[in-house]
């Protein structure tokens, strides 16, 4: 199965399972906007929670905020959105498809890099033991060649976005030989910059309405708080302000199922810290980013830093954390060194005194700040491609079935454990129900009799649902029950009056917390 044909399933079984729908799908839908099933939405709520506990629980220098999306106009001159916040866009002729032509550059230089690392794989087989991979790739023609060429039009493509220059952007997709992928041709227009917010209209009478924006990231909300915040919870730096809200983006080269969104949320933490430390704690955040990420436990090879050659208009250091999706690695979250840019040019448009005390130097000054931002709907399509699974299950007359399977974190997961009465009669679905009834106030269950047993187990098995308890004749006569285990199919059987002990153990979220 190819990754395109993976990525294709992992949309289908979204949809099909109530994790992710086609937004307004009976009108035939709105393109890059999604609905969050009855079963995405527990899993989206599970992650929020494991992000904001692990940001305000674990650190006791950062406290949460819920800033409006509505901000007043001139809050988005001050953080340069207003001026700076474009894509470079470019159509293709035959296609009629439009793309970022940044986005365009960087696919062409992975596929180099991933030509490069084919090369290396190729004289790592053949060599063996003996094989130098550094020597390799300083020697060998064919990947001195390649990484000229990553090195050579990286440059230039970060000089060209820096300076604005268009025409160059153009000429490198044309030295490059880039082609759409859906014409195969390179019949490309010239490229243009798009601004990326939305605008909307807010008062009673449209012609006395003021135009404003939706937030096209929640972070500014946090700058325009600071110093409520510091001064009300008597703050000292270094500390912290955490927030999770929607984020509008006016996407013209949206894709990727939930990847790239219209509409998406975000979850950002700003840490606000003394000038010329600032570097110290941008390499505290990405490692400690990282962990959260590891704790999740689908392995840390899917895992990778991409630092940022061209930064932000804001920043000084940038990079990103890159998961391996199923259409490649791509941006997850992003760990940013803002320097004073957004408070200081925010007190330069309010004329508000943005600046802090600090009685430990007893000095005044406007703060640094770290920025780890990382998207809740990316983080989602992150889980459910590291779960999924399909997989042959032998069966005891030797033939074998298939079954797909989420391997979700029992933490996370959208139904924590599911209760079945073996079979509908002598009173098993009542003693069922009472077993339900007890459990359901400290987890997620669901209760389910339609089907054989073995149905009921795929289903669960399709939803990520980790444990399967089953209450069958033996029950009634000992009160014990059996609980199947998701991920290795096995089952063990236990007294009922422990189950609220096991699943406690099993499916805390303490244990994700506590490998940070």
């Amino acid at each position: 199965m190819t990754q395109v044909e993976l990525f294709k399933k992992l949309i289908a079984h979204s949809k099909e399972y109530g994790f992710v729908f086609p937004s307004s799908e009976i009108y035939d839908g709105l393109s890059a906007v999604y609905d969050y099933g009855q079963n995405g939405v527990e899993l989206k709520n599970n992650l929020r929670r494991y992000w904001w506990e692990a940001m305000t629980r674990l650190n006791e220098n950062i406290v949460g905020i819920d800033a409006a999306i509505f901000m007043h106009p001139t809050t988005w001159v001050a953080s340069g959105h207003v001026g700076a916040f474009h894509d470079p866009l470019i159509d293709n002729k035959d296609s009629k498809k439009r793309y970022r032509a940044d986005v365009l550059i960087e696919e062409w230089m992975e596929k180099q890099r991933e030509k490069l690392e084919k090369e290396v794989e190729k004289a790592r087989k053949r060599f063996g033991d003996a094989f130098n991979e550094k020597l390799f790739r300083q020697t060998n023609p064919r990947v001195v060649e390649l990484t000229e060429s990553i090195t050579t039009v990286n440059r230039r493509m970060v000089e060209a976005l820096d300076q604005n220059n268009l025409a160059e952007v153009k000429k490198i997709i044309e030295d490059c030989e880039i082609v759409c992928p859906i014409s195969g041709t390179r019949n490309w227009t010239e490229i243009r910059q798009f601004n990326l917010m939305c605008e909307t209209k807010l008062g009673s009478v449209n012609d006395e309405a003021n135009t404003i924006y939706l937030r096209p990231e929640t972070a500014q909300g946090i700058f325009v708080n600071y110093i409520n915040v510091q001064k009300t919870g008597r703050m000292k730096i270094p500390f912290g302000i955490a927030q999770v809200g929607k984020a509008f983006r006016n996407e013209i080269v949206a894709r990727q199922f939930i990847f790239r969104m219209r509409e998406f949320e975000q979850m950002e933490m700003q840490f606000f810290v003394r000038p010329s430390e600032e570097m110290k704690w941008y390499e505290f955040w990405m490692e400690k980013r990282m962990r959260w990420h590891s704790a999740m436990g689908f392995g840390d090879s899917k895992y990778r830093f991409h630092k940022h050659e061209k930064l932000a208009h804001y920043a000084n250091a940038a990079s990103d954390i890159e998961f391996e999706f199923p259409f490649g690695f791509k941006e997850v979250e992003g760990i940013h060194s803002r320097t004073d840019f957004d408070l200081a040019n925010h007190q330069k448009h309010s004329g508000k005194k943005l600046q802090y005390f600090d009685p430990d130097i007893k000095q005044s000054y406007i703060p640094y700040v770290i920025e780890t931002s990382i998207g809740l709907d990316r983080t989602f399509l992150l889980v459910l491609s590291a779960a999924y699974a399909e997989e042959k299950v032998a069966k005891e007359d030797g033939t074998s079935d298939e079954r797909v399977v989420l391997r979700i974190p029992p933490a996370l997961a959208p139904v924590k454990l599911a209760v079945f009465p073996l079979v509908k009669k002598d009173g098993l679905p009542e003693m069922a129900r009472k077993i339900m009834d007890d459990l359901k106030f400290d987890f997620a269950c669901q209760y389910e009799e339609k089907d054989t047993i073995g149905k009921r187990y795929r289903r669960h098995d399709a939803i990520g649902t980790p444990f399967c308890i089953t209450v069958d004749h033996q029950t009634l006569e000992d009160e014990t029950v059996t609980i199947r285990y998701r991920d290795t199919m096995e089952q063990e059987r236990v007294p009922a009056s422990r189950l609220r002990e096991i699943m406690n153990d099993k499916v805390s979220l303490t244990n994700l917390l506590r490998q940070i």
